[in-house]
C-alpha cells in the first residue's frame, strides 16, 4: 500500500526531452522512498547502479538482477569489440553475448564521437531498461524500474563534451600503452 502513495507522488518520467528540466532529482527520490518503503527496499534502493558489479550478486529484486545481467552483458559486449578493434586479446567467460548485442556494441564502437556513442548506449539502455518495466504500476518492482531509469536521465544530462574528450583521449592513451586490457570496469 505504501507503493501507492509513493508512485503517486512521483512525477511521470516518460516524454523527457533534453530541453525540458528533470522533474525531480534523485535525491529527493531517495528521500520520498526513505519515507514510505520498507528497510528492505530502501536498502534495494541505495543499492540502484548503473555500474553494476562483474561479479552477479544476489538482489531481493527480479528487474534489479535482470537490469545488472543485462548491463554486465553489454560492457562485456563492448570490451570484447573494443579488444577486437585494438588487435587485442579479449577473453570472454559467458557465452552469453547474444548476435543482437554484439551488433550494439560494433555500432556503438564504430562511432567517431565518444558524446554519441554514450548517447547512442544510453538510449539503448532506456529501451532495454523499457523492456524490463513491470506492469503493475503500484509494485517495489515499479519503484526500482523509476529508480533506474531517473539514473539514466540524469546520467544523459551530466555529459560534457569537452570533459569527455579529454577523459577518452587520456584512457584511449593509457589502453594502448598497457601490455594488457582491462576493458570492462
Amino acid at each position: 500500500m505504501a507503493e501507492y502513495y509513493l508512485i503517486s507522488q512521483l512525477p511521470s518520467l516518460d516524454a523527457i526531452s533534453d530541453t525540458v528540466p528533470m522533474p525531480i532529482t534523485e535525491e529527493r527520490f531517495e528521500e520520498l522512498c526513505h519515507s514510505f518503503l520498507s528497510k528492505k527496499a530502501q536498502g534495494e534502493i541505495d543499492r540502484l547502479t548503473l555500474t553494476p558489479p562483474r561479479q552477479a550478486e544476489k538482489s531481493g529484486s527480479a528487474l534489479v538482477e535482470a537490469w545488472n545481467e543485462g548491463e554486465r552483458r553489454l560492457r562485456t559486449a563492448l570490451g570484447k569489440v573494443r579488444a577486437e578493434k585494438m588487435h587485442k586479446a579479449f577473453e570472454v567467460k559467458s557465452t552469453d553475448l547474444s548476435a543482437a548485442l554484439l551488433q550494439v556494441a560494433q555500432e556503438a564502437v564504430a562511432m567517431d564521437s565518444p558524446l554519441e556513442a554514450e548517447r547512442f548506449l544510453n538510449r539503448y539502455r532506456l529501451e532495454a531498461l523499457e523492456a524490463l518495466r513491470p506492469m503493475d504500476g503500484f509494485s517495489e518492482e515499479f519503484v526500482f524500474y523509476y529508480g533506474l531509469k531517473l539514473k539514466l536521465l540524469w546520467q544523459l544530462r551530466r555529459f560534457d563534451a569537452e570533459q569527455g574528450r579529454a577523459a577518452y583521449k587520456k584512457i584511449y592513451h593509457d589502453i594502448m600503452n598497457k601490455d594488457s586490457l582491462e576493458a570492462v570496469q
